[in-house]
């Protein structure tokens, strides 16, 4: 067996069960409501489920490593219409992928090279498969705590000189996970100068780009500051985004790579080899998710009239504030997180996500001690009563 499959933590959410486990069991009158994780509950886009009917003959076809030329051509023009930049070459600077978890996965095991004792950067908390990719790469991670006074952002200026020379892979995602804060154009612009000083490549992760709070004021992307700062080759980077959380198809498994021809293509050959091909069916699907805005719209829409009810009620009780994207509530609890999910649960039939579960303690401080990640995924009036039996709790305590 591999050893380095010693080296992975449990997941957070292996972690979680095995904590609810110990929780007293809520009043049967209760309806239960699951805060904790992610995953986008939102209809599926009937434009959506109508192409991959339409193309169910696909599944006759063995799917292209490199992906269908029209998807690839589609997500070059979605690049450049998003981001307000030339729209990438379809042939050479865009890939598609299995959603953005494969990729990142799979994209550690291209650029690291485990005969040189490399590091990995990443943010702290974050999102687990960054974890993971460096250690069965032969990896090794090191963690940049956020900074709750700074809006959650990573201080890069901490990393010593002697770990960024021994890094080979940065990870960022923004906006962020769990904080849901979007990264500056400075802070780009020193990433891409520690990169061109040290030599590593930046693996962007932009899962959430499409859930954001002002309709005139989209995040910031990876390629897009790139292109402000005069990089338009893309030099060191790739970002990454899928469709689970813009157009609520998590189980379509849909996405892509885009940014500096190299990479992608040693990235395009690894593949090769790797299997990871969208069907034609899913392929088709995509192409009518990624040429439509109004689904994406309204998505927003729904989120934002989810955040205006629950904030007024948590903000009374709670370290709580709205972030700049996502879908996420990060908020400080009264004491140890964990006890309180656990209690939670208990006294609620509310489940939320401890925020130490995405952290690892570095420099003596786990940055996700003492606060929770509540997903607003669930319908509107679902969000509302939960805040409110968390607001409850709270006050009882």
């Amino acid at each position: 067996m591999n050893p380095r499959l010693d080296l992975l933590q449990p997941y957070p959410f292996e972690k979680l069960r095995a904590l609810l486990a110990q929780a007293d069991a809520p009043a049967k009158d209760i309806c239960p409501i699951n805060l904790s994780i992610g995953e986008p509950k939102h209809a599926a886009p009937e434009c959506v489920k109508t192409a991959m009917v339409g193309a169910l003959d696909g599944l006759s076809v063995y799917p292209p490593t490199k992906g269908d030329p029209l998807l690839r051509q589609t997500i070059s023009q979605w690049i450049g219409k998003r981001y307000g930049i030339p729209a990438p070459n379809p042939e050479t600077e865009v890939l598609p992928a299995l959603g953005s978890r494969e990729a990142l996965f799979a994209f550690a095991q291209v650029v690291i090279d485990s005969g040189k004792d490399g590091i990995v950067v990443c943010p702290n908390p974050f999102y687990q498969i960054y974890e993971g990719a460096a250690l069965l790469a032969g990896a090794t991670p090191y963690y940049v705590n956020s900074d709750p006074a700074q809006n959650f952002r990573c201080d890069w200026a901490t990393v010593p000189a002697d770990i960024w020379a021994r890094t080979q892979l940065l990870f960022v995602c923004s906006p962020g996970n769990p904080a849901g804060n979007v990264m500056p154009l400075e802070d780009w612009k020193q990433l891409f100068e520690l990169s061109d000083k040290y030599g590593f490549v930046i693996a962007s992760d932009e899962c959430y780009s499409e859930i954001y709070q002002d309709e005139k004021n989209p995040p910031l992307g990876g390629m897009q500051a790139a292109y402000l700062l005069g990089r338009t080759d893309f030099k060191n980077l790739i970002s990454f985004s899928s469709l689970s959380k813009r157009s609520n198809v998590p189980g379509m498994r849909s996405g892509f790579v885009a940014g500096n021809a190299k990479l992608i293509s040693k990235f395009l050959l690894y593949r090769t080899y790797h299997g990871s091909a969208l069907s034609p069916v899913v392929s088709t699907a995509s192409i009518a998710a990624w040429s439509d805005e109004a689904h994406v719209i309204d998505n927003r829409k729904q989120y934002r009239a989810k955040f205006d009810a629950v904030l007024p009620i948590l903000e009374p009780v709670l370290d709580v504030k709205r972030p700049d994207a996502s879908f996420y509530l990060w908020a400080g609890t009264p004491y140890s997180d964990a006890d309180f999910v656990r209690d939670l649960l208990g006294k609620t039939a509310v489940t939320v996500l401890p925020g130490s579960y995405v952290g690892r303690t570095v420099h003596s401080v786990n940055p996700g001690q003492n606060r929770i990640r509540i997903a607003l995924v669930a319908p509107l009036a679902d969000c509302v009563e939960a805040a409110h039996r968390i607001a409850e709790f709270v006050k009882t305590r």
